[in-house]
């Protein structure tokens, strides 16, 4: 019922010029989800940046009931407003929304125009939402907005006092838009991408379906230096990651080869060591213990004999002591100056007498 009486008070307000609706601009109808939150942006025009806003309740606009104004506001831990001179775009937030806060509310400014919306508060989930209201780019690159809904209807994406595109495929400020409808673990989801972002692309869009709306807030920041090396890197190249991946295998083959040559060098050098001391070890086993070398003459036994003179006529007669003779005979060895004492051979000489 509620789609039907805004268009009856759109034709009425415009017929009857109670309300300005070309002079400020927002969405039409909303949805929210007991307890949840909404930011509602109103777009004004040029020349009342010096005025008062304000919102209100109420089925007609001369009777409804103002909540809040830019000039003088009042603490409310669920409803504040805020005004953005330099795009001329107030903001209505609405916080822990109940079911009887359902229903007509105005968006003004203070002697100039009026623009109206219908919020619908309902007990499970909203016919139309968004999982945040707020979505930062960077320029050059793109956004995606993912925008839930439980209703039919047609679907566009429309910037808030500006066109809107209804095509799968299409432009919208200089940015390149797609819009695609999927059904996702039971839910219906129209994703809306916007690339080649621009600064001036920053502002308010909404997307629709069927009689619903909800609206988004992107901001388009400049990119650092780091981004902008990435973007261009992307746009030249294909992508950051593959350049990347080139050049640590080129590190790698750099860095590789020297040290497989180090690690080849090491372990032969080891190796030879150890056949080396193998070898002597071999040697020096198979080599027979130091014996003392003897010379021909050592090995040559030494005959002593007992030389006896006979008288030709004279008989024998025993010797006296003083006849006979000791000699002591040394063997000594060669080679071997410091051997052990050789065996001492006694002999004994007699002299006979003839």
């Amino acid at each position: 019922m509620a789609p039907y009486l805004l268009s009856v008070l759109h034709i009425l307000f415009f017929l009857t010029g109670l309300s300005g609706i070309h002079g400020v601009s927002t969405v039409s109808h909303v949805s929210v989800s007991e307890g949840g939150s909404i930011t509602i942006p109103c777009l004004y025009h040029h020349g009342s940046e010096k005025h008062v806003k304000y919102w209100c309740s109420g089925y007609f606009f001369h009777f409804c009931s103002t909540l809040i104004r830019t000039d003088s506001q009042s603490a409310s831990n669920w409803l504040s407003i805020a005004d953005n001179v330099t795009t001329r775009v107030f903001t209505v937030t609405m916080k822990n929304l109940q079911l009887g806060v359902s229903g007509y509310f105005w968006g003004a400014v203070e002697k100039g125009d009026t623009t109206h919306l219908y919020l619908s508060v309902s007990t499970g989930t909203a016919g139309l939402y968004v999982d945040q209201q707020h979505v930062t780019g960077v320029e050059g690159q793109s956004v995606t907005v993912n925008c839930n809904y439980s209703n039919s209807g047609g679907f566009c994406w429309c910037r808030l006092g500006g066109s809107c595109m209804e095509r799968s495929v299409g432009n919208l400020d200089g940015a390149s838009v797609e819009i695609k409808r999927i059904l996702a673990n039971g839910k219906k989801v129209m994703i809306v991408t916007m690339s080649q972002l621009k600064i001036k692309n920053t502002g308010w869009y909404w997307c629709a379906v069927g009689d619903l709306q909800i609206p988004v807030h992107i901001t388009v920041s400049q990119p650092t230096t780091t981004q902008s090396n990435t973007t261009i890197t992307n746009q030249n190249n294909g992508g950051t990651d593959e350049k990347r991946q080139e050049r640590i295998q080129s590190l790698l083959v750099v860095l590789v080869i020297p040290l497989s040559l180090l690690v080849v060098l090491i372990v032969g050098t080891l190796v030879t060591l150890k056949i080396f001391r193998k070898h002597k070890d071999k040697k020096a086993k198979d080599q027979p213990p130091n014996t003392p070398v003897q010379s021909a003459d050592s090995e040559q036994n030494i005959t002593y004999s007992t030389v006896s003179h006979t008288r030709r006529t004279a008989q024998q007669d025993p010797l006296p002591d003083d006849a006979v003779t000791y000699s002591t005979v040394v063997t000594k060895n060669k080679t071997q100056p410091n051997a052990a004492k050789p065996d001492v051979v006694y002999s004994t000489v007699a002299a006979h007498q003839r």
